[in-house]
């Protein structure tokens, strides 16, 4: 199988799955305890039905949309991931090279592989900064004053990973940083042996995010002991207000899917919120975004920015969360899949056939315009 046979979403998946091995392949590809909010998060999409327009005069279509003062040649940006360069050598580089080239929002994660200075600096495209909250103070307003300095464009609280979720399939093999692999998950990685040549000829892994208070080599701290020991599950509501007025800028939280929650988003000075449930990696059993964009736009979509992610595999989901009223909607595996088959060229690929899908969609709803999509054009089952 080759990057060109690659079409859609199920293509990408097949051949990272092909390329890499087990653990690191079920690390991208898993979810929390039974994956069921993992599956619900595509299920829902399926639950709604398009209602198209016709003879409308779509022969130009445009699909720019603002959001959080970022001007967007496309309605989906790249959200931020942890550990990209252990899929594919290029990592963060090639996933905000292909976001600059179609034109939308890229994310670094405070667990990313490539600093954010060389990406801000390699890219005008809007930049997102991904962080969590941790037990030392100094140490969040330290990453945000970086993160300032570097000229990043928005900064992302994650609030729904206070602790890690139960990943069963990483249990399983053995995953973590550094590699604690089980037998079997040292059988996987000896069938792949690509992956570890490319893996050993590169530039080594690092976080440098997290490089001056992480220690990561010898019995460094593993990925897990970093959300069990390092992260506050005591924060609250005054602890990210603080954050908002400190860092006095384009401010959003990352995982609210309450109404209570998207409201208090609002009062404390957050620009945008992203309904998220962390791809079902987190709480099992978590409510679909989809599910819940309505009733969140409803409550605050005139006073703050509202986006979404999970479970996004067409063009078609995502005309379906803007008719909803979300200002736009974040990719995660989407773009992961291609990074781990062939790095920045297949990330183009799938970021391109997604914008060629919109713009024929688009053309089929008859709509030219993605501020003309409204509920009107959905109905649910």
């Amino acid at each position: 199988m080759r990057l060109s046979d690659c079409h859609n979403f199920h293509d990408f998946r097949e051949l990272a799955r092909r390329r890499l091995p087990g653990p690191i392949f079920d690390y991208i590809d898993g979810g929390a305890d039974d994956e069921a909010t993992l599956r619900q998060n595509t299920a829902s999409f399926e639950r709604c039905d398009l209602v198209p327009n016709i003879l409308r005069g779509v022969e130009n279509v445009d699909l720019s949309v603002t959001v959080m003062g970022q001007k967007l040649a496309t309605p989906f940006y790249c959200s931020p991931t942890a550990l990209q360069r252990l899929f594919h050598h290029q990592g963060e580089r090639a996933v905000a090279a292909a976001a600059a080239k179609y034109g939308t929002m890229f994310g670094v994660s405070s667990l990313g592989t490539v600093s954010l200075e060389e990406l801000r600096k390699a890219y005008a495209t809007p930049q997102v900064y991904q962080f969590y909250f941790h037990r030392d103070r100094g140490l969040n307003t330290a990453m945000m004053q970086r993160a300032k300095q570097a000229g990043v464009d928005v900064m992302m609280l994650t609030v729904d990973s206070i602790t890690g979720g139960n990943r069963e399939r990483d249990l399983r093999t053995g995953f973590s940083i550094p590699f604690r692999l089980t037998l079997g998950g040292m059988l996987q990685f000896a069938i792949k042996p690509a992956w570890a040549i490319n893996y050993v000829t590169h530039e080594s892994f690092k976080l440098p995010q997290l490089d001056e208070h992480v220690d990561m080599s010898g019995g460094a701290m593993s990925i897990g002991r970093y959300f069990t020991e390092m992260l506050d599950p005591a924060m609250t509501w005054d602890d990210v207000a603080q954050m908002v007025r400190q860092w006095n800028g384009q401010f959003c939280l990352k995982g609210v899917m309450s109404v209570d929650d998207a409201k208090r988003a609002v009062e404390i000075g957050c620009t945008g919120i992203i309904l998220s449930n962390h791809g079902g990696r987190q709480l099992d059993g978590s409510r679909a975004a989809f599910d819940q964009l309505a009733e969140i736009v409803d409550a605050v979509g005139d006073r703050i920015d509202v986006m979404m992610d999970g479970g996004i595999k067409r063009g078609t989901h995502v005309l379906k969360a803007l008719s909803l009223g979300a200002k736009a909607v974040g990719l995660g595996r989407f773009y992961l899949y291609p990074l781990a088959a062939a790095g920045q060229a297949g990330v183009e690929r799938a970021l391109g056939l997604l914008q060629t899908e919109l713009v024929r969609d688009m053309r089929l709803m008859g709509y030219s315009s993605i501020s003309q999509l409204s509920r009107t054009n959905l109905r649910f089952r």
